[in-house]
């Protein structure tokens, strides 16, 4: 495939650039230049260069896929209202309200492929570079006498270096009766698709609500979540060794980047995000403090507790003693039509007098009182 080396050309050369400065530094920290493990960690090297230079590309990947999430209830919605129109107008008319709900939404289907799409020439590029070290090696590279840095020597030693007897460069296809390549490849495409499975997993299971967990794409995600590993599985015994060292660290680097970014920024409503509000609730119960929630999430309430303040006694109020009311007799019907019934009672009469103990239905007037304790009206004389 010369004419794939022409297109990726300047990548192999990139590759090649990363992998010959990090198995330098290696051979300084003491590894053999020659052995598996130096070259083997190269290329984790190489995997750990890229993977930092995808970090932007990778939160917005995030980003777009919470996007999608959450435009999969209108998405219902939308393909509900379309339902058996297959009209040119109709189908126009959903394409039109479906790119107007993804740029509501500020998402785009293409944009969580972006890591993949961009580490895929990379990964092309070092498969070109493991496959032409024996022809680089033995100086019939058709393109010149190095790839970037990685001279014939360079080449040489890469190719002779090995991994439990297994060379970089071999495969199962190609593996001449060599047991040390097919147990490797095996070993390596096992650790390969487990780890594809696990991160799809974790990703669709756990950082998507119950919304998105139904509908057609999401039974395609499903579906997907089964049949890349098997597909990586097949077509993994056509990889180099170290092209399936690469993938395999890939792969462990994105597990944990997205078990670090569900856990701490997971997507509203899933799984995860319950998950992290127990355990905001349970540190902040041991810490005194109050959860609430909020149109913007959970915030912290603290909890007043009482202080140790000494409370001041109270002033009791004695009670006065009042003085004693002398009993008073009745009075008499026929003492001069003083009763409360008369004709010349005044307008306070049935009412107490605060003062003396006397009924207030009778005044005394100066100098003249009736014998049985009435009091006579001014008229009364």
């Amino acid at each position: 495939m010369d004419w794939m080396d022409g297109l990726l050309f300047p990548i192999m050369v990139a590759v090649a650039w990363i992998m010959v400065q990090f198995h330098d530094l290696l051979t300084t920290l003491g590894l053999d230049p020659a052995g598996g493990a130096a070259w083997a960690l190269s290329i984790v090297g190489l995997v750990i260069v890229i993977r930092i230079l995808l970090i932007p590309l990778f939160f917005k990947q995030i980003k777009a896929s919470r996007g999608l999430q959450l435009v999969q209830p209108e998405m219902q919605a939308l393909q509900k209202k379309y339902k058996g129109k297959t009209d040119p107008a109709s189908r126009e008319a959903m394409s039109r309200e479906m790119m107007e709900l993804y740029r509501k939404h500020g998402t785009n289907p293409f944009a969580s492929c972006l890591p993949l799409l961009l580490q895929s020439p990379i990964f092309f590029a070092l498969f070109r570079v493991l496959y032409e070290l024996p022809r680089l090696a033995d100086g019939t590279y058709p393109r010149g006498e190095s790839i970037g840095p990685m001279t014939q020597q360079l080449a040489a030693q890469a190719e002779a270096a090995t991994i439990f007897g297994a060379p970089l460069s071999g495969t199962f296809m190609q593996a001449d009766g060599n047991w040390n390549i097919r147990i490797v490849t095996v070993i390596l495409i096992i650790a390969m698709s487990v780890t594809t499975f696990t991160t799809q997993r974790q990703l669709t299971m756990k950082n998507m609500p119950p919304a998105a967990l139904q509908g057609p794409m999401a039974q395609q995600q499903k579906i997907l979540l089964y049949v890349l590993p098997l597909v990586f599985a097949f077509s993994g015994v056509n990889f180099p060794i170290g092209v399936l060292i690469y993938w395999t660290t890939t792969n462990l680097w994105s597990m944990g980047q997205q078990f670090y970014t569900i856990r701490r920024m997971p997507a509203p409503g899933s799984e995860a995000e319950a998950a992290l509000k127990a355990r905001q609730a349970r540190k902040a119960a041991r810490k005194g403090v109050g959860i609430e929630e909020s149109s913007q999430g959970p915030v912290a309430v603290i909890e007043e507790k009482p202080r140790g303040q000494r409370e001041q006694p109270k002033r009791k109020d004695r009670a006065k003693a009042r003085p004693s009311q002398a009993p008073t007799k009745p009075a008499s019907p026929g003492a001069g039509g003083t009763s409360g019934k008369g004709k010349g009672a005044p307008p306070s009469a049935g009412k107490s007098r605060p003062q003396g103990g006397r009924p207030s239905g009778t005044t005394r007037a100066p100098g003249k009182s009736s014998g049985s304790g009435a009091v006579d009206g001014p008229d009364a004389s």
